[in-house]
């Protein structure tokens, strides 16, 4: 298991769009920093590339890549190894690769304009919605064996969670705008990871009085040590939830 997690990390960092990529964030990053003339703005900045490019990046790499390495996972079946084992490498080679880039490409001008708790949060926010966005490529790509139709998918998924999801929610609000359903809010934030991440930053931006009411809300929740650790354990079961059901589908799935 150890040596194809190492195989995977190798080729996806020795990958050129891996390292574009990389780049890109690294260039992208210093950019926003030296553009503000305050670093607290620049994370604000920072904050739209970790929700938008980070998992659209993630969940289309990770598609591809795993419909291109078709036949090496074909080999490694035939091998005396269970297919668990294979199926977790895989992920775990993505996970650890893709989170490598983050780090060089956000984390080192994080740590030399904006070394702080927000400044770590916003690249563990990122780290999370990497790892999150490749187990969701991960399900995409086992349960679809057309890779167009799969890439599609992946693209598809990337809208509604990072577009879409936002307009229903904003539907929802003008719908029932008579009603109390501030709280409930709290609970259909958590179906998305993405909206989710985003609450948490801004929360400790102390961005949450521009927010209204419902930031009010948020914060009362989400401000707390309880509504911290609730966060991240939502956020955690976004990998889990999604690699069980994709390491079961695999272990059964006629190659």
């Amino acid at each position: 298991m150890k040596k194809i997690i190492k195989y995977v990390i190798i080729d996806i960092l020795r990958n050129k769009i891996m390292l574009a990529y990389t780049i890109f964030l690294l260039v992208l990053s210093f950019s926003i920093f030296s553009l503000e003339d305050n670093s607290a703005k620049g994370i604000l900045g920072l904050l739209n590339v970790i929700l938008i490019i980070v998992p659209l990046v993630s969940i289309i790499f990770s598609t591809i890549y795993i419909y291109n390495s078709a036949e090496f996972i074909e080999l490694l079946v035939s091998q005396p190894i269970q297919r668990k084992a294979i199926w977790l490498s895989l992920f775990t080679g993505l996970a650890c690769s893709i989170s490598i880039s983050l780090l060089v490409g956000i984390g080192i001008p994080i740590l030399i304009y904006q070394l702080n708790i927000t400044g770590l949060l916003i690249l563990i926010i990122g780290i999370l919605l990497s790892v999150i966005f490749i187990a969701i490529a991960l399900l995409g790509a086992v349960n679809i064996r057309d890779k167009a139709k799969g890439i599609g998918v992946a693209i598809l998924l990337w809208l509604y969670f990072s577009i879409l999801f936002d307009g229903l929610v904003l539907f929802l609000l003008f719908q029932f705008s008579d009603y109390p359903i501030e709280k409930i809010m709290i609970a259909i934030s958590m179906l998305n990871p993405i909206d989710l991440g985003r609450i948490l930053i801004l929360l400790k931006m102390d961005i949450s009085a521009l927010m209204g009411y419902t930031g009010a809300v948020f914060n009362d929740f989400f401000g707390t040590n309880i509504g911290l650790i609730v966060s991240f354990f939502v956020l955690i079961s976004w990998i889990v939830f999604p690699v069980y059901i994709s390491t079961k589908r695999f272990k059964v799935k006629d190659l």
